[in-house]
Order: structure tokens, then C-alpha cells, then sequence
């Protein structure tokens, strides 16, 4: 066990101040409330720097590890620990917080101290999604998610948020009660919801595909995957631009986590009988909702869609089992990293337009180039690397995987290296019509060059992109070990002897 509690720390110390900013925030003193909330962040990001700095990329071995009993009656434990996999989340899910707080600095006047404690709290809670090592706990911090997020889009969103956070909320709760079902049979036939345990418990192949199917629901509702992800556009459009950023950035991300956690390791044999299945719908949601995201009027909606087809990215990495199986689930966990960074901006720009305009529509823009100068040049930055431009972290990912997919299935390949063509047409088209061209309107013309605070938090993300598409290897070192092992355990079969 770790001698400093940086686990707890990290996921408590936010939900402390999320609590504090609720009860002392005043109504009369808004700017108080920001600065309460944006101490609380920072800190909260400070802590989890020593995971970067002290993180041994040796071993695959759960590492900062905490454990203390919970519910001794039902072998239930307070475990925590992070691996190569779980750190880089750690530290993402603090950093896109901080962004989160300064992004609303001026924009959110109705309920200050409400919207920021629901970030801090949210921000927690997703952490402790990525450290838990006990399966109810993991359950616990997964389902909780919802509330602040419900809260988020139901309070502060938009015209229809109501139905959005309804839906959202709904979605997402009935996968999850397919999952409690599997942790609870798990359980049956271990006596412990210890992750470890499940892992190396033998299953036979039924009972592991009927856990992977559970797992499965809870899982693809949250990446989200095709057909399950009709609630993803309705979020992000009604939601404000924190709430969009996080979902986009973080949220997505905890279901893909869940198959590396679950599905991959507790049922290997599923996972291999079930992979065409999982290729499949990943190759739809790559070609297809690209289509979608091309005839898209509204800017929000257009980079919903194309988050559901980077995801696609994702579950098509883990899935392809073989030679080159390493290099696609690292390419994977790169494109989760990475879109995360890209798909935080590029909200995060839209954010920046609609505070002055107060529309989303492409149509009611044109010649922003002409006015915000700057501003323009970030958001082209940020459109390349959505489009998995050389040189951003957008082309590294979707690159591991593409290579990984010829070694296993030229034609699978092709249809993933589409989508490159795709994001490229409806990311650079959107683009053309809203920045390029002749000032359109009045509207336009008075648009003012985004300010010191805007350029911070842009500039900021706009840094990781690059680093991370210059150098990738920080971030491939620190997981290689990790995967390694988890495709160890998925390359072996869990079925009984008698099977």
C-alpha cells in the first residue's frame, strides 16, 4: 500500500470543494464562488502530478495502491490503485476541470456557486471511476456520474435541456442495471468484488457471454456506440459549453475504460467469439455517422456526431485480436487521450462563438477569419487534428490502429481509413462556411478577437495537441507494459477444464 493517500486525495479533495463552494457560495458574491472553485481545481490537479512523476513504467502492477475494508459483511473494499491504462485519465479528467472553471469564468451569472460545485463533484467522482479496483465501488462512482451531469444540462442547458438530461439520464441508467446484474453474479461465484479475482476466475462460455452482453450495454450507452447513440447529440446541443467539454473530453471515455476493466479481462472467450460483432458496429459508427456529421447545420451537433465516430476509433482498437493486437489497444487508448484534448477544444471554440452570437447554426456565420484573426488560427489547429492531421495528436492514435487493422484486415483497414476522408469533409467544410469567405453579417463584423482567458485555456489544450502529436512516446511508454499484460490475460482462455 502507498504510504500518501494520493488516490484518495485526488478524488476526494475536488468533492470537498465542490461541497464547500455549495454551502459558503453567496448569490451577492459570484466571483468568490469562481475563485473557491478554481483554487479547488488547481489543487486538485496539483495532487495527481505525482503519478506522472513517480509512476514506475516497469511493471503492470497496480501502483499508488490503497485498500481498507468497506462492507466486511460482503467482502466489499476501499481499493484504489491506478496502472499504465487508468493514470493518464487521472490527470486528464484534473486538468480539463481547471479548463472547465476558467471556460465559465464570465459566461455562467445564474447560480455560480450550483455550476461550479457540480464540475468539482462530477470531476471527482470520474476520477474515482478510473481508480477503483473493487467492482461495487467502480459501480458506485460509475453510476453517480449521472447526477452532476443531469444537474449540468437540466439546469444551465439549453431551450430543450429537460428532455436532454432526461434522456441522457435514462440511457445511461438502464445499461448500468445490466451491469449490476453481471457484478452481482460475479460476486455469486467468487464471494469477493475484488477486480483481480474476477479476472482470474474460470467462467463457462455462456455465463461469459451473457456478462459480456451485460457489460456490453452499460458500456456502448456510454462510449457511445451505434445504435445506442441517439442520446449523445441531444447532451451536447442542449448542454452548456462546460457540460459539452466534459461529456466530450471525460464522460465518453469511462465507457471505453469499462470493456478494458471488464469485458476484456473477466470474459476473454466472449470477447473473441463476440469480436466481428464489436468490429462491425465500431466500423459503422466510423463510416456512417461520419455521413451524419457532413449534413449537420448546427456546429454542436456536428461535433457530436464526429466524437461518436473517433469513439468508433477506440472500440475497433480494442477489438482486433491477433499479431498486431498491442499496437491497435495502445492506438486506441491514445485516441481516447487524445480526443479528449481535441474534442474539449473544439467545443470549447464553439463555446466562444455562440457567447457572442448566440446561435450555433453554420449558417449565421462567415468570414470570422476577418474578425478574429487569432481565434481562427486555434480553431484551424484544432480542425486539422480532428481531421488526424501529421504532426497532432489526432493523426497518432487513429494511425496505430489503421496500421494495426492492415495486419489484421485489409478491407477492415479501408473502412477505417475512410473516416479519415470524412473528417476531413465535414470538419473542413464547416470551417470554410464559418471562418472563410467575405464578413456575412453585422453579426460578424462586430465580433472582438478572443481575450487573454479564451487564449489561455485554448492555448493550453492547443500545446498538448502538438506535444502530443510530435512525441507521442511519454504516452505510449507509460501503458505499453500494462497492455501487454491485459492482452495476457485476454489471450487466455477462462473457461473450465471440463469445457
Amino acid at each position: 500500500m502507498h504510504a500518501t493517500p494520493i488516490l484518495s486525495i485526488a478524488i476526494w479533495m475536488p468533492i470537498v470543494f465542490g461541497i464547500i463552494v455549495l454551502v459558503v457560495g453567496s448569490r451577492r458574491n459570484p466571483s468568490a464562488d469562481r475563485w473557491l472553485a478554481l483554487i479547488g481545481s488547481v489543487l486538485s490537479f496539483l495532487v495527481t502530478l505525482p503519478l506522472v512523476a513517480g509512476f514506475d513504467t516497469s511493471t503492470a502492477s497496480l501502483q499508488f495502491e490503497e485498500k481498507a475494508v468497506w462492507i466486511e459483511r460482503f467482502n466489499i473494499a476501499y481499493h484504489l490503485g491506478v496502472d499504465g491504462i487508468a493514470m493518464w485519465f487521472v490527470v486528464l479528467t484534473a486538468l480539463i476541470t481547471v479548463i472547465v472553471v476558467i471556460a465559465g469564468w464570465q459566461v455562467i451569472t445564474k447560480n455560480v456557486a450550483q455550476y461550479y460545485a457540480s464540475f468539482l463533484i462530477l470531476s471527482g467522482i470520474m476520477i474515482g471511476v478510473f481508480c477503483a479496483a473493487d467492482g461495487l465501488l467502480f459501480y458506485v462512482f460509475f453510476e453517480a456520474t449521472l447526477i452532476p451531469m443531469y444537474i449540468i444540462i437540466g439546469v444551465w442547458g439549453g431551450p430543450n435541456r429537460v428532455y436532454a438530461a432526461f434522456k441522457f439520464f435514462l440511457y445511461t441508467l438502464a445499461g448500468s442495471l445490466l451491469m449490476l446484474v453481471a457484478l452481482l453474479y460475479l460476486y455469486r461465484i467468487t464471494g469477493t468484488f475484488d477486480l483481480a479475482t474476477w479476472q482470474a476466475a474460470k467462467i463457462a462460455m455462456t455465463p461469459q457471454i451473457l456478462l459480456f452482453i451485460a457489460f456490453f450495454f452499460a458500456f456502448a450507452v456510454k462510449v457511445p456506440m451505434w445504435p445506442v447513440h441517439t442520446w449523445l447529440p441531444d447532451a451536447h446541443v442542449e448542454a452548456p459549453t462546460g457540460g459539452s467539454v466534459v461529456l466530450a473530453a471525460i464522460m465518453l471515455k469511462l465507457g471505453a475504460y469499462g470493456f478494458l476493466r471488464f469485458s476484456l479481462p473477466v470474459t476473454p472467450d466472449a470477447s473473441h467469439y463476440l469480436a466481428p460483432v464489436i468490429i462491425t458496429l465500431s466500423l459503422i459508427a466510423v463510416i456512417y455517422i461520419g455521413l451524419v456529421a457532413m449534413v449537420q447545420a448546427d456546429m454542436k451537433k456536428l461535433v457530436a456526431y464526429s466524437s461518436i465516430a473517433h469513439m468508433g476509433f477506440v472500440t475497433l482498437g480494442f477489438f482486433m485480436f491477433g499479431e498486431s493486437s498491442q499496437l491497435a489497444m495502445e492506438g486506441g487508448i491514445i485516441q481516447m487521450i487524445s480526443h479528449g484534448f481535441v474534442s474539449g477544444a473544439m467545443f470549447l471554440c464553439i463555446g466562444v462563438l455562440y457567447d457572442r452570437m448566440h446561435t450555433r447554426d453554420i449558417a449565421d456565420y462567415g468570414g470570422v477569419v476577418n474578425t478574429m484573426p487569432k481565434f481562427a488560427a486555434l480553431v484551424m489547429l484544432f480542425a486539422m487534428a480532428n481531421c488526424g492531421l501529421p504532426g497532432t495528436s489526432g493523426f497518432v492514435g487513429e494511425f496505430m490502429v489503421i496500421l494495426a487493422a492492415v495486419k489484421y484486415n485489409f478491407w477492415i483497414a479501408f473502412g477505417a481509413a475512410f473516416t479519415l476522408i470524412l473528417g476531413a469533409a465535414y470538419t473542413l467544410w464547416m470551417y470554410k462556411r464559418v471562418y472563410f469567405g467575405a464578413v456575412a453579417n453585422d453579426h460578424v463584423r462586430e465580433l472582438k478577437d478572443i481575450n487573454g482567458r479564451e487564449y489561455f485555456i485554448l492555448g493550453v489544450l492547443a500545446l498538448f495537441t502538438l506535444f502530443m502529436g510530435v512525441y507521442p512516446k511519454p504516452f505510449t511508454d507509460v501503458m505499453h507494459v500494462s497492455v501487454e499484460n491485459l492482452l495476457s490475460h485476454v489471450a487466455v482462455s477462462k473457461l473450465p477444464l471440463s469445457q
